[in-house]
């Protein structure tokens, strides 16, 4: 019995699946795995041939046993890292109690993670969804029938910003603004114009009474961590009262603590109407929501909107001990702190390479922006056991967990160095999208 123990024990350590699969074999070898990866799944993402099996902290390890040092962070998805001991004492303890109940009924964690939601965000309602692209497809459904209960049947507009990400559904899709997200699945949602990011005069010529929304990220993830400017969040506001329209912050990404602080949009005072956020709130279960002023929020009554799985008790009690974890471990200003650290030392590697564009960052939220192309780059990372991303091409992503340590960092810059350093240099980028054709905001380390 003891030999058989121990025999478990390995297979699980080395990554292998136990029990009886669909093949019958009582383990699934890893090249098997991929194998059925390759046949079974839709082709949707670029997967180098690495499984992952566990984690600890800040640090994944794959099926060979390998560590990597995660600055990635499940892209804005694992805050507090892998196998946080206060996560997984709570997942354990309500997975034995109750994974799901029906919305029809309460449970013990819905309401005290909307009152602490409505605590850190300054609004006054929430409602729970399964993800960010769903949490933003209500935020754009509040804001029509807010419109519509005020009389204003005609008001239908939706702005948004030029470089924008806000999800893969119809409504989110419409307004996110690459065309190579978009023009795949047009026609989409109908009255979606899009702004150019931090022009003001733009934003004032776009914006009258037909508009019943406009839709922001403080700083852009996707579109290569682009901050938006205090003059612009501020006409957005003005605007947004001034025509009885809401003004959507999408903090999904750069939301709850990224930035150093609860809200990215908190670095610019005024508040927006609805907030919508996801990817962190759950320590990585699925959960997003829709936090809104009582002015909007009073739109949806019983019967308007509605999720099966959202806000269930195990991932309720899971964010609740998300945000508790950041309030009582001071993780606010260690995402300052190394925040800064980062920044300074990303400085020092840029100064040594002419192909470095910039350094965007707030927080630990940065955007390396190169001018050649990035992903050889982020595959040469991998190699060296380090995890990082590249969006819009050519900004090389760093989204760590909030938890990392001083050492992780210049680790992670002692690696970063020797990537750039030792790496061929890819080709550069077309012009067009080397340089941006709007005003962009630099945001120095906070």
């Amino acid at each position: 019995m003891k030999a058989r123990a121990a025999h478990k024990a390995r297979a699980s350590r080395s990554g292998r699946v136990t029990g009886k699969g669909a093949s019958g074999s009582r383990a699934t070898s890893d090249a098997q795995i991929l194998r059925d990866a390759v046949r079974y799944l839709m082709n949707t993402y670029r997967r180098p041939p690495i499984i992952f099996v566990r984690g600890r902290g800040c640090y994944v390890y794959d099926q060979q046993g390998r560590k990597y040092l995660d600055f990635l962070g499940g892209i804005a998805v694992n805050a507090l890292g892998y196998a946080h001991p206060r996560m997984v004492r709570v997942m354990r303890r309500e997975a034995g109690r109750a994974v799901h109940v029906s919305n029809l009924f309460h449970h013990r964690f819905q309401g005290p993670l909307a009152r602490k939601l409505a605590g850190w965000s300054g609004l006054d309602r929430v409602f729970f969804t399964n993800s960010g692209t769903e949490a933003v497809e209500g935020a754009l459904k509040l804001a029509r029938v807010a419109a519509r209960k005020k009389g204003a049947t005609d008001k239908t507009r939706i702005l948004a910003i030029e470089g924008s990400f806000h999800g893969r559904t119809f409504g989110a899709l419409s307004i996110t603004h690459p065309s190579k997200y978009r023009e795949p699945f047009a026609p989409l949602v109908p009255g979606v114009e899009f702004v150019r990011l931090n022009d003001v005069a733009d934003l004032e010529a776009k914006f009258d009474d037909s508009v019943c929304a406009i839709v922001l990220e403080a700083i852009q993830g996707e579109g290569g961590i682009f901050p938006l400017s205090g003059d612009f969040w501020a006409s957005a506001r003005e605007l947004a009262s001034q025509h009885g329209a809401a003004l959507i912050a999408d903090e999904i990404q750069c939301g709850l603590g990224r930035t150093g602080r609860p809200f990215g949009y908190q670095r610019h005072g005024a508040a927006p109407d609805i907030v919508v956020v996801a990817k962190a709130l759950a320590g990585g279960l699925p959960l997003g929501a829709i936090l809104a002023k009582e002015s909007f929020a009073e739109a949806f009554g019983p019967g308007l909107h509605g999720s099966t799985f959202g806000g269930g008790p195990l991932a309720c009690a899971t964010a609740l001990e998300f945000l508790n974890t950041v309030e009582e471990e001071n993780l606010l200003e260690n995402i300052r702190d190394r925040g800064a650290q980062l920044r300074a030392g990303l400085e020092h590697i840029a100064a040594r390479f002419d192909f470095v564009n910039e350094i965007r960052s707030e927080g630990l939220m940065i955007g390396i922006d190169l001018a050649v192309e990035g992903r050889e780059y982020v595959a040469a990372a991998l190699r060296r056991g380090l995890i990082i991303n590249c969006t819009n091409d050519h900004v090389i992503r760093l989204l760590p967990p909030f938890i990392v340590t001083e050492r992780q960092v210049q680790d992670f810059l002692k690696i970063f160095g020797a990537v750039l350093q030792e790496t061929k240099r890819p080709a550069a980028i077309a012009p067009q999208a080397a340089e941006p054709t709007v005003p962009r905001l630099r945001v120095a380390a906070r």
